[in-house]
């Protein structure tokens, strides 16, 4: 590597970016999970791929990974967001949704096979504690994988997709379990391998400051996270603008409990595992989630290309039998253990089938639990190697699973007539399919929101004003923090499966930008927004709107409406002809736009499935 100050000290950074600018698209393209991508760029350009001809060829050090110790750094920092984005997904709700099938087949599949697993662990002659370790490890299936490919096929809101997410969920409320409990054995192992129930005692002791220092994560994050991002979000909303303070926000949170995670004696990636508990409870939840994702994404990528550097394929070369044979033989175990538990929980063959196929391989936490057992000397180096290398190769498996299981599931059971095991909603909490969404929460906000409710009609709420939002949620909304203007907020808060999208905010230029996001996600939606006035109503027909909403006409409407009502013409007649008027004015309103948007409009507005039942009821 170069000398300080020639840049060298920033090349195997540069090499990472390099490998993700090319690997992600390529890998994209090949419809192929770019965390496979990651892993075999880890492999290729590691000291066991490319840096292994250096020496004979002194050029390549600069198109490989040199320092595994700088990227393992970062790799530290991607198992954290991974943890906080994980913590972020288990609220509540979700859990409450899918308790049966998380609780049940989901922790207890974790329970099987890190039995089964460690079992065979025992009898190729390891010790008590690296077996119990090695089986847990493994038995953790890869939600960076899986669920990439599950979605590419498909299969997400099918029965297979939601029985898959609720075991990869339950897997996810074991990871902090394992690490845990990997630390106590490690701190507890003899050097035979056997626990000593005399150093028992003062391991529990030893890890007392632990659970003192989580505790108080859990009640300072409670205290203080609401308040900061509350003051965080108003400097925000008051310079219209501050979107660099919020990232930096959310970046402190994740790493800020990590260290003191660390500090307290535990990994960091716990610490953000809790912060992201806390957050999830929040109504500014999905606007971190969207802030949080693409450092998550990158640093995830670090991560797995750590993977692949660490890999030896020495260890493959040695004695491929034995890893192609192990890499087998987890899959195997794990399938069809999954299918047994699944069949036991009553779900369909097809399902069962696609369910243990695809949760077979090993996932990406085993190197973390593994890496961990080295460090602190509880599996032996040699032979978790080997065992990691297996995983890696499982884990590759991974999108051939997924076919083979729905060609497998095809012909067996060729009508898929088995019912979704768990709600639609659960996959996303936020989202509730059917339900309308509402931008701007303010006083005309909370109106069509009290309507709605009042005729059983679900919404979702989202709003920009931190005390709007903190006040609504106190009295039961079901609400959220963000700017709706970012695609990413809508998709977030379920516009995919939106039975319409009231947009009620007074500024007509963020009026606009919804409008504008939403119909580039969705053209056949029902899209309701108020405007300023006429010649705003007219804008938003061009942008696509079903129905523009002007202020000053509907006051004149009503104003007509009390009028006429008031002087003696009789209630029918009045609503007729304001009736009348109001689609006058519409039609004035759209007469500027191109006739295919005008007819798309018109159709939208007349099939409008949010309008009718409140036309019934009336």
């Amino acid at each position: 590597m170069a000398g300080h100050g020639g840049g060298g000290e920033y090349k195997d950074l540069v090499v990472f970016l390099a490998a993700a600018g090319v690997v992600v698209p390529l890998f994209s393209r090949l419809r192929i999970s770019p965390v496979l991508g990651f892993l075999a760029a880890g492999v290729v350009l590691g000291p066991h791929g490319l840096g292994q001809l250096t020496a004979a060829l002194p050029w390549l050090s600069w198109f490989t990974i040199s320092d595994p110790a700088q990227i393992a750094q970062l790799s530290e920092l991607g198992v954290a967001f991974l943890l906080f984005m994980i913590g972020l997904e288990l609220s509540w709700e979700r859990l409450k949704a899918m308790r049966r099938l998380v609780f049940g087949f989901g922790l207890l599949q974790v329970l099987v096979c890190a039995l089964v697993l460690g079992g065979g662990f025992l009898v190729l002659g390891q010790s008590l504690a690296a077996a119990a370790v090695l089986g847990m490890a493994l038995a953790l299936s890869s939600t960076a994988v899986v669920m990439p490919v599950m979605a590419e096929n498909g299969r997400l809101k099918g029965a297979t997709g939601r029985s898959t997410f609720a075991v990869l969920l339950a897997q996810d409320l074991a990871v902090a379990p394992i690490l845990i409990t990997a630390s106590f054995l490690a701190a507890a192992a003899h050097p035979g391998g056997l626990l000593q129930p005399d150093q028992i005692g003062r391991t529990l002791f030893t890890l007392a400051p632990a659970a003192l220092g989580l505790a108080l994560i859990v009640v300072l994050g409670r205290v203080v996270l609401r308040p900061l991002f509350r003051s965080v979000t108003r400097i925000r909303k008051r310079s219209h603008g501050g979107q660099e303070l919020f990232v930096a926000l959310c970046l402190l949170v994740v790493v800020g409990t990590g260290v003191a995670a660390q500090a307290a004696g535990l990994s960091m990636s716990i610490g953000a595992l809790i912060a992201g508990l806390l957050i999830a409870e929040t109504e500014y939840r999905r606007e971190v989630e969207i802030n949080i994702e693409p450092f998550k994404g990158l640093l995830l990528g670090v991560f797995f290309v750590g993977v692949g550097i660490g890999l030896d394929l020495n260890v493959l070369a040695a004695d491929p039998v034995f890893v192609f044979s192990l890499a087998l033989a987890i899959t195997a175990i794990k399938a069809i253990a999954i299918y047994g538990l699944a069949r036991l929980w009553k779900l369909g063959a097809r399902t069962a089938i696609e369910t243990a196929l695809v949760l077979g391989p090993a996932g990406e936490f085993a190197f973390v639990v593994l890496n961990t057992a080295m460090n602190e000397g509880l599996a032996p180096p040699a032979f978790t190697q080997a065992v990691l290398v297996s995983a890696t190769l499982s884990m590759f498996t991974v999108p051939l699973m997924a076919w083979l299981g729905l060609k497998l599931a095809r012909r067996l059971e060729p009508r898929d007539n088995e019912a979704p095991v768990v709600p639609a909603e659960a996959l996303n909490p936020v989202v509730r399919e059917g339900a309308v969404l509402i931008v701007g929460f303010g006083r005309v906000g909370r109106l069509v929101g009290e309507m709605l409710a009042e005729h059983k009609v679900p919404f979702i709420a989202v709003d920009a004003d931190p005390a709007a939002v903190s006040e609504a949620r106190r009295e039961g909304f079901d609400i959220y923090y963000g700017d709706a203007g970012r695609a990413e907020m809508l998709t977030a808060c379920g516009i995919d499966t939106a039975r319409a999208l009231v947009v009620t905010m007074d500024a007509p230029s963020k009026v606009d930008e919804v409008v504008i996001a939403a119909r580039a996600l969705r053209d056949d939606m029902t899209l309701i927004a108020r405007a300023r006035d006429d010649r705003h109503a007219a804008r938003l027909y061009g942008l696509g709107v079903t129905d523009a909403v002007p202020e000053t006409t509907e006051a004149s409407l009503q104003l007509a409406e009390n009028t006429l009502v008031d002087v003696g013409v009789p209630m029918g007649l009045v609503l007729a002809s304001i009736h009348e008027k109001r689609d006058v004015f519409r039609a004035v309103f759209q007469a500027a736009i191109p006739e295919e948007r005008r007819g798309r409009a018109t159709r939208a507005l007349r099939g409008s499935s949010v309008r009718k039942p409140l036309e019934n009821k009336a």
